[in-house]
């Protein structure tokens, strides 16, 4: 029988994505093991990230500084202009290194069911940041869920009234498939061919 805060521990990392009650009591029997190299570092990073998480108000992007890293570097194309759905999606695309323009993250896709609408999204600002006058096209970077569909076209309808080219990508993605699960090769693919929205 473990101690309540050991329990709390375990509740804890099972609720995490991918782990269940199982796979958590098998980490934090791990990180009590070895508390020197890897429970004291963890705590140390959470601690760190706790007191320095802020949210890009340029992009939408979770980092340790406003604006983030990708929206600070002068070498990005400001001219592009990826937009996803999710902070999990922008990393998966710029993990991989594949895209060399800025980005904006909308906080999620439309669904009815969920009772998210437009106003819950960061549309306007997305508007708002085409309607500059540097951005030359915007790449919709959606999952082909119907969700993410439906969003994509209500987002291609409110940069019309920009001027800005809208594509958004091409071949690769599953229908169905979320963008953080796929392979560097298919997201490569689905980036270099992308396709004029419409």
């Amino acid at each position: 029988m473990a101690s309540p805060e050991i329990d709390a521990l375990t509740a804890a990392l099972a609720r995490l994505p991918g782990l269940g009650p199982r796979s958590a009591r098998r980490a934090v029997l791990h990180l009590i093991k070895r508390r020197e190299v890897a429970l004291f570092p963890l705590l140390e990073a959470l601690q760190a990230v706790t007191a320095n998480l802020v949210v890009c108000s340029t992009c939408g992007n979770v980092e340790t500084s406003d604006p983030c890293a990708i929206c600070r570097d002068p070498r990005r194309d400001a001219g592009l202009l990826c937009v996803v759905a999710d902070v999990a999606d922008l990393w998966a695309l710029d993990g991989k290194h594949l895209f060399s323009g800025r980005y904006h993250v909308l906080g999620g896709r439309l669904s009815a069911l969920d009772g998210i609408g437009p106003e819950d999204l960061a549309i306007t600002s997305l508007v708002m940041r085409a309607s500059d006058g540097l951005v030359r096209e915007v790449v919709l970077a959606l999952s082909a869920t119907m969700e993410g569909q439906a969003t994509m076209h209500y987002v291609a309808d409110a940069l019309r009234p920009t001027g800005v080219k809208v594509s958004q990508l091409a071949q690769g993605l599953p229908m169905g498939g979320e963008l953080d699960y796929l392979d560097e090769g298919t997201l490569a693919l689905a980036l270099n061919a992308r396709r004029p929205v419409g």
